[in-house]
C-alpha cells in the first residue's frame, strides 16, 4: 500500500497524487509521441482514429458519466463540428480559426437545445436527444449549398505555418496534431473536474435534490455540462472529417451515437481514463474480429464473413456482460485489481460488493 506524506496544501490540489503517477503519465505521453517511429502507417492511422474516438468519448463522458444525462444523439454534434470546420475552411478560413470555431459553435448549439431538454431525465431525455439528431440530419440536407446535401463535402488539407498535416500525405504530422488536441482537452477536462463547476456536475449526477439544497442551479449546471459535452464532441467531429477526407450525412448515423455510449459505458462511466479504454475497445474489436475470422476460415474452413451484423452482436453481448457483471467498466475493474494487490493479504472477497447507494430523498423519484 502506498503512503503519500503531504508537506504542503499544494499536494491536495495537485493533478497527480504523487510523483510516480506523474512519471507514468509523462512516460505514456512520450510513448505516444514516439509511436510514428515504432509502427507502420496502417497502425498509426488506427491509433489516430482511436484518439479521435477517445476525444468524442470524453465529450459524451461529461454529459453521461459526470452529469448523469443520457444522450442518444451525440452523432449530431460530431456532424455539426465536421461540417462547420469543413465549410469554414472551404470558405478560406484557416484551420487555427475554423477548428476552435467548430467546437464553439457546436457547444453553443448544444447549450441552446439543452436549456429546454435538460428539464427532462431518463428515457425522455434520450428521446429528446434522438429527435435533435433527426433534426440535424434534415438540416444537413436542407443546407445543401453549404453542406453539399446528399453528395457530401470535402475536408480541405490542413496546413499550419507552411507545414502540411494532410491525412494521406503527411500522416505523421496529422497524428501529432490529433495527439496535441487530445492532450490539451484531457488536461483541461481533468482540471475542470477539480473545480467548483466540475464538483457541481458530480453533485447533480449523484443527487439533484441534495444539489438544490446546496444552492446549485441544476438546470443551468446541466445545460452548461451539455454545452461543454457538445463542444468537445464537435472538435472530435472536425478531426473525424479530416480523417475521412470526404463525407456526407450518412457517416454520422445513429449507430455512431450507440458506439459512443459503448465507449463510455464499457470504458468506465465517470472516469476520464474510461474514454480511452473504451475507444481502444471500439476501434480494436473490428480488427480482432477480422483476424479471428480470417484465422477460422484458413484453419477450420468456417467462413464468418457471410454472417451480417456480427460486430454489432458481439458489441451488444459485451455491453450486456459489462452492465451485469462490471458496471464500472474496464477502468473500474482495473481499480479493483490494483486495490486488491495493494491490500494483499488483507483484501476481502466481498470488498467490492455493490450496495444500494441512493439517498432517502431519492426514493420517491
Amino acid at each position: 500500500m502506498r503512503v503519500v506524506f503531504k508537506t504542503s496544501y499544494d499536494r491536495d490540489i495537485d493533478l497527480h497524487e504523487h510523483g510516480l503517477d506523474r512519471g507514468k503519465m509523462l512516460g505514456l505521453v512520450g510513448l505516444m509521441i514516439l509511436l510514428p517511429f515504432l509502427v507502420n502507417d496502417y497502425y498509426l492511422a488506427e491509433a489516430a482514429n482511436t484518439l479521435i474516438w477517445a476525444l468524442a468519448g470524453m465529450g459524451l463522458m461529461i454529459a453521461v458519466g459526470h452529469t448523469g444525462q443520457v444522450s442518444l444523439g451525440h452523432a449530431a454534434f460530431l456532424a455539426i463540428g465536421a461540417y462547420t470546420d469543413a465549410a469554414l475552411m472551404n470558405a478560406g478560413v484557416p484551420f487555427l480559426v475554423a477548428f476552435p470555431l467548430a467546437g464553439l459553435l457546436t457547444g453553443l448549439f448544444g447549450a441552446v437545445i439543452a436549456i429546454p431538454a435538460v428539464r427532462m431525465s431518463g428515457i425522455y431525455l434520450a428521446i429528446a436527444t434522438l429527435a435533435v439528431f433527426v433534426i440535424v440530419e434534415e438540416l444537413i440536407l436542407l443546407l445543401e449549398p453549404i453542406t453539399g446535401g446528399v453528395s457530401g463535402i470535402a475536408a480541405p488539407s490542413i496546413t499550419l505555418f507552411g507545414i502540411s498535416f494532410d491525412r494521406y500525405g503527411e500522416l505523421h504530422n496529422f497524428y501529432w496534431l490529433i495527439l496535441a488536441v487530445v492532450i490539451l482537452v484531457t488536461w483541461g477536462y481533468a482540471n475542470l473536474m477539480r473545480s467548483p463547476t466540475g464538483r457541481s456536475f458530480l453533485a447533480v449526477r449523484d443527487s439533484e435534490v441534495s444539489a438544490r439544497a446546496m444552492g446549485i442551479n441544476v438546470t443551468r449546471t446541466r445545460a452548461l455540462a451539455f454545452g461543454l459535452s457538445s463542444g468537445v464532441t464537435g472538435l472530435a467531429g472536425a478531426l473525424m472529417g479530416h480523417y475521412i477526407g470526404f463525407f456526407n450525412y450518412e457517416l454520422f448515423s445513429v449507430f455512431i451515437s450507440i458506439n459512443l455510449l459503448l465507449v463510455v459505458t464499457i470504458g468506465g462511466l465517470g472516469f476520464i481514463q474510461g474514454a480511452f479504454l473504451g475507444a481502444v475497445l471500439i476501434t480494436g474489436m473490428p480488427q480482432v474480429i477480422a483476424i479471428l475470422r480470417d484465422g477460422l476460415n484458413a484453419s477450420v474452413g468456417v467462413d464468418l464473413g457471410s454472417i451480417p451484423g456480427l460486430d454489432t452482436v458481439l458489441f451488444s453481448v459485451i455491453l450486456i456482460l459489462f452492465i451485469i457483471f462490471e458496471p464500472t467498466g474496464l477502468y473500474g475493474r482495473w481499480l479493483k485489481i490494483r486495490t486488491w494487490f495493494e491490500l494483499f493479504p488483507l483484501a476481502r472477497r466481498d470488498m467490492f460488493r455493490r450496495h444500494k447507494t441512493y439517498l432517502k430523498t431519492e426514493r420517491m423519484k
